[in-house]
């Protein structure tokens, strides 16, 4: 058996371009979860109980995800059929803008009602733009590679998008380093929205440099594009897969949003740790899930996905327990239980080889891309609100949910189909 080919320089830039794009679209999605305390003190009437407030501003977080369908099938309608760059490239703009205009919109002071109410509709634009956002990136990248590296390429453009959280987590980490708490509640907070919409709309411009991927350029000239609407295709043929994929989405969901996302606002109200510790253990916990993510996804070149993900599913759980059950009864060693978790998360890295190999390239970006976000809509949507709710009840909350959702994502991933090409 030949072994595989290696990534040329042409398509590690390639990746490089769409790992860019990529993490700072991560970015300008993730430091609103960072920033939630401040802006729930901005954006909702100082009258309300500070659970209350911080409950409101998840809700508009998880305003994001419920937008995500919608984006990312119109986008994936048009990748599929009028190609994958131009849609690759316009969810960067679609993303910068609303982050800007986050940066510079009055608080709750000033506008009233109308502040949280137009913070919502720049998190649903938000929303709609990383819909087409991922999905686009692992097609594009998967299409890009040569055989036997699709695993590769897929874990280096994942890493690229867990890049987004760790770029963002060292600067709410600077800005609580570099100004005073006040500075930082008064207008600091704007900082890191200002810079993401500004790097942003750079990225949209790099991207125009991309080529389209030579799947979509062979399909194009076989004239076996989709003529009719890809995602009615979907419904009709390929139910399973799109089952299968939103059940792992699902697992990872809840591994970036409840091990990631939320650890810095969950430790800070149940068990009172700093910003900055916090921060700091976001910090390490991304380190170590991008490393988990990179190698995992690699190892589906040699390795069945399904094999992986009985591996991967239990250590989730443990690293979920560990984070939330253990990291209490050690105060000042929370980096440690992050990383941990982080380490463990190496099931992100499955679940995009696992979609991409679920549908044909026909249909592959509306499939990978109706199903990520359907999943991201219903778990990623609720996630939040729903353990924000749960957790006075007990604080094991968020890890018996990863839990339940690695199991589910375990037994999707086994009786997943794959198909060629």
């Amino acid at each position: 058996m030949p072994s595989p080919a290696a990534l040329p320089l042409s398509q590690l830039r390639t990746l490089a371009l769409a790992s860019l794009g990529g993490a700072l679209e991560f970015y300008d999605f993730v430091i609103f979860a960072f920033l939630a305390k401040l802006i729930a003190a901005h954006f909702f009437p100082a009258s309300q109980a500070a659970w209350l407030r911080q409950t409101e501003t998840f809700g508009l977080f998880g305003a994001g995800y419920l937008a995500r369908p919608l984006g990312g099938i119109v986008m994936a309608h048009f990748g599929d059929i009028a190609g994958r760059k131009k849609v690759f490239t316009f969810s960067v703009l679609l993303m910068a803008l609303p982050t800007l205009m986050m940066g510079l919109l009055p608080g709750y002071d000033t506008l009233g009602a109308a502040a949280p109410l137009i913070l919502l509709l720049l998190r649903m634009a938000q929303g709609a733009a990383i819909g087409g956002e991922a999905p686009g990136g692992w097609v594009f990248v998967a299409e890009h590679a040569p055989p036997g590296r699709t695993g590769l390429a897929t874990g280096l453009l994942t890493g690229g998008l867990t890049g987004g959280i760790l770029l963002g987590s060292l600067v709410i980490l600077a800005l609580n380093g570099t100004l005073s708490p006040d500075d930082v509640n008064a207008w600091g907070w704007r900082i890191p929205f200002l810079l993401g919409g500004i790097f942003g709309l750079g990225a949209m411009v790099l991207r125009r440099w991309l080529d389209e991927t030579p799947v979509f350029r062979e399909m194009h000239e076989r004239a076996e594009t989709a003529t009719t609407l890809p995602a009615g295709i979907l419904l009709r043929d390929y139910r399973g897969s799109i089952l299968c994929s939103v059940l792992t989405t699902w697992t990872l969901t809840a591994a970036i949003v409840v091990l990631i996302l939320m650890m810095p606002p969950l430790m800070q109200t149940l068990h009172h740790v700093s910003p900055s510790e916090t921060m700091m253990a976001s910090l390490v916990a991304t380190v170590c899930l991008t490393l988990s993510v990179v190698t995992v996804s690699t190892l589906t070149d040699s390795m069945q996905p399904r094999v992986l993900g009985l591996i991967c599913g239990p250590m989730l759980a443990a690293g979920a327990f560990a984070l939330y059950g253990l990291s209490p009864l050690f105060p000042g060693r929370l980096e440690l239980w992050a990383g941990l978790a982080g380490l463990c998360c190496g099931f992100v890295g499955v679940v995009p080889v696992g979609m991409l190999r679920a549908f044909p390239p026909m249909v592959r970006f509306s499939g990978v891309s109706l199903s990520y976000n359907i999943a991201y809509a219903i778990f990623g949507g609720l996630t939040p609100a729903a353990i924000s709710s749960l957790t006075p009840y007990t604080p094991l909350a968020p890890a018996i949910y990863v839990t339940v959702a690695a199991v589910a994502g375990c037994v999707a991933l086994w009786v997943s189909p794959e198909r060629k090409g």
